[in-house]
């Protein structure tokens, strides 16, 4: 079955707002064993409306439009639907009691313009929206149906588990799981140097499985994709081989982020996490707080940026980084162990570095990074030269110094050695755990 998605809107277009919408779906397809054949975006313009339909609709069994079913002039999706059906819209009188119960359920009375989201193609089928005034609904273009969804996310998100879901397993029982994706999240490689050493892999690679690589800085995402049955035997035999090829640049395995590993693990062994945190200025806490659920484990983060605070929070020694320096293994071993002691973790972790574009020195230039992991079974710290550049802004070095905090904490909860050895990354001193 070949699914396609159209995304509406100027915006969306114009690059005003981010289409999270169209990622969000895509994603969800996935895991249910679906795969977006095309993505197109379309601006609030009649023509390419219609015409981006019925092209689609030649092409693919399913589409997906998200947006303009709002009431306003520029929400155009009903009637360029009809447009390309050569049908009338025309007023559907029980999603107009559904609105109008809804307002009056919320104390309001349902505006004129309102009536407009009511008004679809005479051959549609109404989508419900049990969130929203704007109902979807379904059409058929010739051999494709086109499904109509809000762009509100939300509204989108309810309308896609309760309602295509369901609709697309209809269509295909079979088609479902039929696609797969493993996902191996990595760090510290190049996306050449990884293709190579995947490529020359003796264990061959089952027929119907395709490798694919996404960038996503500081991270490179390796995908291997499953689109038919294969022996499973072969199967997992090409997953282990490529993990192995990958070394310890493979910092996650099926996770979108190093930090929900980290968040499994601590949450699963039930252990409490100190952050101490100079440059990344409490990114790495912000990764986790993301999750739900990180109250758990996480005591809190200690943003020390100034040498004060590092001594006052932390209880870093003057004297350690009076002889040296904030940007040194000394000063992070303490920073690590200050704050897991003040609180009271199980584990503690810390960074320093210089993140540019001014900052550094003959011995210590921009991108020099000290980390410190510190656990029940002791510490261990070391830094590495990241660079800087154009290739090494202060976004990515920042982002860079979290990944590396975030990996060397998953190595010591996995019992592995703890300083890994990427392969693009440069260490330039260490102090043994």
């Amino acid at each position: 079955m070949k699914i396609e998605m159209i995304c509406t809107g100027e915006e969306v277009l114009s690059g005003q707002i981010v289409d999270t919408n169209a990622a969000w779906v895509a994603n969800t397809l996935m895991e249910q064993g679906y795969e977006l054949s095309r993505k197109t975006t379309v601006g609030d313009r009649m023509d390419d409306l219609v015409a981006a339909f019925r092209h689609s609709a030649e092409r693919a069994d399913l589409v997906i439009v998200n947006g303009g079913l709002g009431p306003t002039s520029d929400d155009l999706s009903a009637e360029a639907a009809a447009q390309a059906l050569g049908e009338p819209v025309v007023m559907f009188e029980q999603w107009r009691a559904v609105m109008e119960q809804m307002f009056s359920a919320r104390g309001r009375v349902m505006t004129p313009s309102n009536l407009k989201q009511a008004m679809l193609p005479r051959s549609a089928i109404v989508v419900d929206n049990p969130v929203g005034t704007a109902c979807g609904f379904r059409v058929r273009l010739g051999k494709a149906w086109l499904f109509f969804t809000p762009g509100v996310p939300h509204e989108l998100f309810r309308m896609v588990n309760e309602q295509l879901l369901p609709f697309l397993h209809d269509l295909d029982p079979q088609q479902g799981g039929s696609v797969s994706v493993h996902k191996l999240l990595t760090l510290g490689q190049a996306e050449s140097a990884m293709a190579n050493d995947i490529d020359a892999l003796t264990v061959p690679c089952p027929e119907g499985v395709t490798v694919g690589y996404r960038a996503s800085m500081p991270h490179i995402e390796v995908k291997l994709f499953r689109r038919s049955a294969v022996d499973l035997a072969q199967w997992h035999a090409y997953v282990e081989a490529v993990k192995v090829a990958l070394g310890d640049s493979l910092v996650a395995e099926n996770q979108p982020l190093l930090a929900n590993e980290i968040h499994r693990l601590l949450t699963e062994q039930g252990a409490t996490l100190a952050l101490a945190e100079s440059c990344t200025g409490g990114m790495i806490a912000d990764q986790l707080v993301t999750l739900a659920g990180s109250s758990a484990y996480l005591q809190g983060s200690l943003v020390t940026y100034s040498n004060e605070a590092k001594q006052i929070c932390c209880g870093v020694q003057a004297s350690t980084l009076q002889q040296h320096g904030a940007v040194s293994l000394p000063t992070v071993v303490e920073m690590a162990e200050g704050a897991r002691a003040r609180l009271r973790s199980d584990y503690g972790v810390s960074v320093s570095g210089i993140a540019g574009p001014d900052g550094g020195t003959e011995d210590k230039p921009v991108g020099t990074v000290c980390f410190c992991v510190s656990g029940p079974t002791g510490s261990w710290s070391q830094t590495l030269a990241f660079g800087s550049g154009a290739n090494r802004s202060r976004t990515l070095i920042r982002k860079l110094s979290a990944a590396v905090a975030l990996d060397m904490l998953r190595r010591l909860l996995l019992g592995q050695p703890v300083i890994a050895d990427y392969p693009f990354l440069k260490r330039v001193d260490r102090l043994p755990g």
